[in-house]
C-alpha cells in the first residue's frame, strides 16, 4: 500500500491534505495511489451544491456543517474556486466564509482551483472526494465555482446534486438554458424570504412533475440560510435521495453508469498524457510554416504514428 494511504487509513489529516495536493499536481504514481485509496472506500454521503453566483451556496454549506456536527457527523468540504490568473491557485477561498469551523477536528475544508476547467470543477475534484471518503468522513460536500451554464460536471462525481436557486434572480432562465433540470436531484430555493418565491416554486413544481417516477420525485426545499431556516429539511431530502440511490434498481443503474463514465474519463486522460508526451510542439508547429499544410491529414498522420510507433520520430 502507498505510504501516504497508510497514513490516511490511520486518520492522519496532514496526509489527507498532502494526498489531495499530490493528485492535483498529477504525480507519476497518482493512479497507484488512488487505487490503494479505493480499497479504503468508506460510506460518506457525497453531496454537491451548485448554482449561480450569489445564490448563497457558501452560507448553506456553512449551516449544513453546523447542523451535521450537532448530529455528531464528521464533514469534509471541497470548495472549488476560480483560478487566479497569477498564482494558478484558488481565487476566492471559500474557507474564509467558514472560519468558525477551522478549529473543529471533525471538519476538513479544502479550496481547489478550477485550473481552467470549463465544467465548474477542478479536474482532481473526484479524486479529492475519494480521499475524503477513504479517510472516513460521514459527509463530503462539494461547492462548485458558480459559473452558470458550465456546471454540469458535478453530477458525474457526487451521489446527490442540489441546485441552489433564488427568487427574482434570473435562475429560472438558467434552469432551461443550462440543462440544470437534468442534473438536479433536489432543488433548494434559498433566500426564500424574497419576493417571487411562490412563482419560482410553482414553476419548479411543474418541471419536477415532468420527470417524476413512482421511485423518485425531485424534492424542492425552501431555505433562508442567513436565518438558519430549512437546513433540517435539506438534510432529510439528502438522506431520502441516498436511500433511493442504494435501494432501487434505477438508483443502482445510475451509480453503475457513473462508475463507467469515470473509467472512460480515466482512460481518456491517460491517452492524452501519452499523446502529449509523444507530440513535440516545436516539431508540429514546424509543419505549419507551409501554408498548404492540411491540418486534418496531419492530425491523422500524427495519430497513426503515435498509435503504431509510440514516441518514435515522425
Amino acid at each position: 500500500m502507498h505510504p501516504i494511504v497508510e497514513r490516511i487509513a490511520q486518520k492522519d489529516i496532514r496526509a489527507l491534505a498532502k494526498a489531495i495536493t499530490m493528485v492535483e499536481n498529477d504525480v507519476p504514481d497518482k493512479l497507484d495511489l488512488l487505487s490503494d485509496v479505493f480499497q479504503l472506500k468508506g460510506h460518506a454521503r457525497l453531496v454537491g451544491l451548485t448554482g449561480s453566483p450569489g445564490a448563497g451556496k457558501s452560507s448553506l454549506v456553512n449551516r449544513l456543517i453546523t447542523r451535521l456536527r450537532q448530529q455528531n457527523k464528521t464533514v469534509a468540504v471541497i470548495a472549488v474556486d476560480p483560478t487566479s490568473p497569477f498564482s494558478g491557485g484558488a481565487l476566492l477561498g471559500d474557507r474564509v466564509r467558514m472560519h468558525q469551523h477551522f478549529t473543529d477536528e471533525g471538519v476538513f475544508i479544502r479550496s481547489m482551483a478550477t485550473r481552467g476547467s470549463l465544467g465548474g470543477l477542478a479536474r482532481a475534484t473526484k479524486d479529492a472526494l475519494r480521499l475524503c471518503d477513504a479517510f472516513g468522513f460521514d459527509v463530503v460536500i462539494v461547492e462548485t465555482v458558480g459559473v452558470g451554464q458550465s456546471e454540469l460536471d458535478i453530477m458525474k462525481i457526487v451521489d446527490t446534486t442540489a441546485v441552489v436557486v433564488t427568487p427574482n434572480s434570473g435562475d429560472v432562465l438558467q434552469i432551461f438554458k443550462a440543462g440544470i433540470m437534468e442534473i438536479a436531484d433536489l432543488f433548494v430555493i434559498n433566500k426564500a424570504d424574497l419576493p417571487g418565491f411562490g412563482k419560482l416554486k410553482a414553476l419548479l413544481k411543474e418541471l419536477v412533475m415532468t420527470t417524476a417516477t413512482t421511485e423518485h420525485e425531485t424534492a424542492i426545499i425552501k431555505t433562508v440560510a442567513t436565518e438558519n431556516k430549512g437546513i433540517d429539511q435539506l438534510i432529510t431530502a439528502i438522506e431520502a435521495h441516498h436511500t433511493f440511490l442504494y435501494n432501487t434498481h434505477t438508483g443502482q443503474k445510475r451509480r453503475l453508469d457513473q462508475l463507467s463514465l469515470e473509467v472512460h474519463e480515466l482512460i481518456r486522460e491517460e491517452i492524452w498524457r501519452d499523446v502529449g508526451a509523444f507530440l513535440d510542439t516545436e516539431r508540429v508547429e514546424s509543419y505549419f510554416k507551409q501554408e498548404t499544410v492540411d491540418p486534418y491529414k496531419l492530425a491523422q498522420a500524427l495519430y497513426e504514428k503515435w498509435k503504431h510507433n509510440g514516441g518514435s520520430d515522425i
